[in-house]
């Protein structure tokens, strides 16, 4: 086995041209706090790559002293559609960045807002003021395809924008303090950052991808809706004609889905989910199969414009179910594009960097 990771280790240090300090590209929560900050300096490394694009920027202190910072930016696919592209921040561009600083007082900044000496912003300035929080959309506009579902009240198919009153999905699970079972318990305390699959571009499954701000696109075909999460272009079926789950049907990252119309409420229930999956960016572990029952409800605004969506989950780890709330809503100019495919690079260039790479590789293997 020693000799195998050592290949493999070769041929990653080999692969791994850009080196960055040890952080990874875990949840947003679990690195970065709300605090804002601002630093100035010139960008000296830059990595335009899914999951997260990183830079380096090095400042220098009022003492002549110099320090370099770590941003952190947000998925490829949102940063393209606010107008950053791969050329729009390069090494030697001189920079004034805000964001969320670092936890424990590190040097590391999730980019908010950026200024280069040119002028040039990020959000665009005809972008900046866009409200997360308001609905841009038109009463009576046709958003959907078709509604072929006889029993559905109203046609909920088309583009639907899930940054819409978004809140991060790490500790955001309802009661608090988190029910814990002493097994599960031990699970969370043994969990560290580098266990996160999504650092490897593993499509996040539910239920934590029901919490992601990516924009989804539903399908109504009448037996079934198709839930298409533009993360990872992740699609999900959700039968809709009475069926029940299949027998010796296998645990799959997505489950398995059915649901019906309770009046204007849709109901969805999702059983047979892998084992091995987070119910959150923090770490929340989740038993998986028979020991993992999630139940979901979208209930429509007035002019169907915005759906709230509550998701509870029955999981054998804990004592009581857990709540998840999220909304979702029409916009006017919402496109739905293929997610930009993730690349894993940074995840190894981390653990090389902190010495686990040996470790991390025997556990893959």
């Amino acid at each position: 086995m020693k000799i195998k990771i050592t290949f493999f280790a070769s041929l990653l240090l080999a692969a791994l041209t850009t080196s960055w300090p040890a952080s990874g590209h875990h949840s947003f929560g679990a690195e970065f706090t709300e605090e804002p900050g601002e630093i100035s300096g010139v960008v000296t490394r830059a990595s335009y790559r899914n999951p997260h694009p990183r830079y380096q920027v090095e400042v220098t202190n009022a003492d002549g002293s110099k320090e370099t910072w770590e941003l952190q930016a947000a998925a490829v696919t949102g940063l393209r559609n606010a107008g950053w592209d791969r050329d729009f921040v390069q090494v030697g561009d001189v920079v004034t960045v805000r964001g969320s600083l670092g936890r424990n007082g590190s040097k590391k900044l999730f980019i908010r807002g950026l200024t280069k000496a040119n002028g040039d912003t990020y959000p665009q300035r005809s972008t900046a003021t866009t409200d997360r929080n308001s609905v841009n959309a038109t009463y009576g506009k046709n958003y959907g395809y078709a509604k072929l579902n006889p029993d559905a009240p109203f046609d909920i198919s088309g583009p639907w924008r899930n940054s819409y009153r978004f809140q991060v999905t790490v500790n955001d699970l309802e009661p608090k303090p988190t029910p814990f079972t002493p097994e599960a318990a031990e699970i969370y305390a043994s969990t560290v950052h580098y266990d996160d699959y999504s650092l490897r571009c593993v499509a996040p499954a539910l239920p934590r991808i029901f919490g992601a701000p990516y924009d989804m696109d539903i399908v109504d075909a009448g037996s079934h809706y198709q839930f298409v999460y533009i993360e990872h272009n992740t699609p999900r079926r959700i039968y809709m004609d009475g069926r029940q789950v299949p027998e010796n049907y296998p645990d799959r990252p997505m489950g398995y889905s059915v649901g019906h119309w309770e009046g204007e409420e849709l109901v969805i229930e999702t059983t047979n989910l892998a084992e091995g999956f987070w119910l959150d960016g923090s770490g929340l572990p989740m038993s998986g199969g028979d020991g993992t029952r999630i139940v979901e409800r979208y209930t429509m605004a007035d002019d169907q414009l915005s759906m709230a969506r509550v998701m509870t989950i029955y999981d054998d780890y804990y004592t009581e179910p857990l709540v998840r709330r999220r909304w979702s809503a029409r916009d006017d100019n919402l496109l739905i594009v293929e997610h930009d495919s993730c690349d894993p690079s940074s995840y190894y260039s981390d653990i090389l960097e902190d010495g686990s790479l040996e470790s991390r590789l025997d556990e893959l293997l």
